[in-house]
Parts: C-alpha cells; sequence; structure tokens
C-alpha cells in the first residue's frame, strides 16, 4: 500500500492503520464510533481485532440503508433527498451521529459506491466520502478509488483510518494552554 492517500482534490493523507489509530486513542483517552455505509463493517473489525480495542471502541452502525442513516443516525432525510447518500453533508451527519449515538470523543463515517454496480452519473464505482470527527471538529473528503469491491472496501477502510489520525493530530486541534 502507498505511505499516502490523495483525495479528489489532490491532498495528501498519511496512512495511517487500526494499530496506529488504537495507540494515539489510548494515549489520549479517547473513544471511538464507526458509522459505515460502503466499508460495512469492515473499520469497526479492524479496529476489534486489535486486543483491548474494548478501552477504546464503544461501537459501531452499519447504515447501509437511507432509513438506518435517517432512524439511528440522525441523518436528515431533506439532506438525503437534496444529496444523496453519497455526499458530503450525509457522511458529516453520519458521524455526528455516531458519537452522538455511542457517546465518543470521536468517529469515523464513510458512504461510498464500492461497486460493481450502483453508479450514477457523477458518482462513479469508487466514489467515497469520507468524514472524521474529533470533539467539535469535522473533517471530511471526497475520494476516488479504483479496483474490486474488496479492494475498494480496503482503501476506503484505511483512506478512513487515516483521516481520522490526521484529524485528532492536526495542530488546528492542539489543546489550548492559554490561560492556566
Amino acid at each position: 500500500m502507498k505511505n499516502s492517500l490523495t483525495q479528489k482534490d489532490g491532498l495528501p493523507i498519511p496512512v495511517k492503520g487500526a494499530r496506529e489509530i488504537f495507540s494515539l486513542l489510548a494515549e489520549k483517552h479517547l473513544t471511538l464510533s464507526t458509522a459505515e455505509s460502503c466499508t460495512g463493517g469492515n473499520i469497526a473489525h479492524n479496529i476489534t481485532l486489535i486486543p483491548g480495542s474494548s478501552e477504546i471502541f464503544k461501537g459501531g452502525i452499519v447504515s447501509y440503508s437511507n432509513e438506518v442513516k435517517h432512524m439511528v443516525l440522525g441523518v436528515r432525510e431533506k439532506t438525503l433527498a437534496e444529496h444523496g447518500a453519497v455526499s458530503r453533508q450525509v457522511v458529516e451527519q453520519m458521524a455526528e451521529g455516531a458519537c452522538r449515538v455511542c457517546d465518543t470523543d470521536c468517529s469515523v463515517a464513510t458512504s461510498g459506491i464500492a461497486g460493481p454496480g450502483g453508479a450514477v452519473p457523477g458518482k462513479p464505482v469508487g466514489t467515497v466520502w469520507i468524514a472524521a470527527r474529533y470533539h467539535d471538529t469535522i473533517r471530511s473528503g471526497l475520494f476516488m478509488f479504483s479496483g474490486s469491491r474488496e479492494e475498494i472496501i480496503s482503501i476506503a477502510t484505511s483512506a478512513a483510518l487515516s483521516l481520522l489520525y490526521s484529524t485528532i493530530t492536526s495542530p488546528d486541534n492542539a489543546p489550548s494552554h492559554d490561560g492556566f
């Protein structure tokens, strides 16, 4: 695997795996939840393969249908109707919903088209929106992957974990030491 992923807008994200996320979250005493559509629980699976993951991982929602996105995660029906399930607006609401439902510090959300079917005009197979939430910060990105269904799910999983890692470690999210 490459050591960086590139969003559709050209911004690189260094690749980080489940163990690196686990270590970072454990070190910072943070909890994690997931809201997965196109990855179908693969992010949660990769986290829970790590011994001790119950220290940081509270749960995940596989929201494959729009009904689950709306009823469980609280994605607004209007957002789904106006933007479609594979959109920035939807994955950001999914990430917010995962944190709310699971009462966690951070979350990742994915929605995309893993193929081989499901493509629509403007959203070919391999189109994946990913959002990462850390406290009140949400970062999202559009990715265009290629490969088999399994390969797209795998690389989308890596991209989600990597986006979460970069969101948490961003200098913009460093704790303020002012006023002590």
